[in-house]
């Protein structure tokens, strides 16, 4: 580990618990993300950075912000090389709308930065059932679901009600009113009827990735423990 100002990067999470270094750039300056860079590139190590917002990438120094894979969708954005494809088909997201997109691409890069491929099922939210209920099949097919949602945050129940494979639910802030900032998203999932659901917080694609990421990798060692 190597001290950086007030924060310490953690090269051997991966090491840990299976998932690589990530850092939260939201709540950080760009001179600590430019110090933060100096040190990966240095080292030779790769990060996945979240919450990396338009104005912040554009005002990293330019060395550095030449060498990112920046996603301004999803304010994602990843420095090095990521992990070669290991595993596809394996986990579905699935969104209730296209204002939802911008936590579904940070959900799937996330997930392939990993080395894991998902497939995105979009726009079958509750409003036209008959869109879900088309696409249920090639959902069906994938152990790990991911059900992105805001407003009423119906669908992440109704898939609950329809698959075998795990489930995590990813309240959304989209939404006006009561619905507002994804709190009664948050509430709805956590209410859900559902059996089983696993429930990250609003927005939260990246956690969703990783509780799927966490679930396929379990599933992995006690597959080789048998074998």
């Amino acid at each position: 580990m190597r001290t950086v100002d007030a924060f310490v990067l953690d090269c051997a999470r991966e090491e840990r618990i299976g998932l690589e270094e990530a850092v939260f750039a939201g709540s950080k300056s760009v001179a600590q993300i430019d110090a933060i860079l100096a040190i990966a590139a240095e080292q030779g190590i790769a990060l996945f950075f979240t919450r990396l917002h338009a104005e912040k990438h554009a005002a990293l120094a330019p060395e550095h912000r030449d060498r990112l894979d920046y996603c301004p969708l999803s304010n994602t954005a990843v420095f090095g090389v990521a992990r070669k494809v290991t595993g596809s088909g394996r986990v579905a997201i699935v969104c209730a709308g296209t204002s939802d997109v911008s936590v579904v691409v940070e959900a799937a890069r996330t997930l392939r930065y990993h080395g894991e491929v998902p497939t995105v099922v979009a726009d079958v939210g509750v409003a036209g059932l008959w869109r879900l209920i088309q696409r249920l099949g090639e959902i069906r097919q994938h152990p790990v679901v991911i059900v992105v949602a805001g407003m009423d945050a119906a669908l992440p129940s109704v898939v609950g009600g329809l698959v075998a494979g795990s489930v995590i639910a990813v309240p959304t802030s989209v939404g006006y009113g009561v619905a507002e900032g994804g709190r009664a998203a948050l509430d709805a999932a956590l209410a859900s009827s559902a059996p089983g659901i696993t429930v990250v917080n609003i927005d939260n694609g990246y956690g969703a990735a990783c509780a799927a990421l966490r679930l396929l990798r379990a599933a992995e060692r006690l597959s080789r423990s048998f074998s």
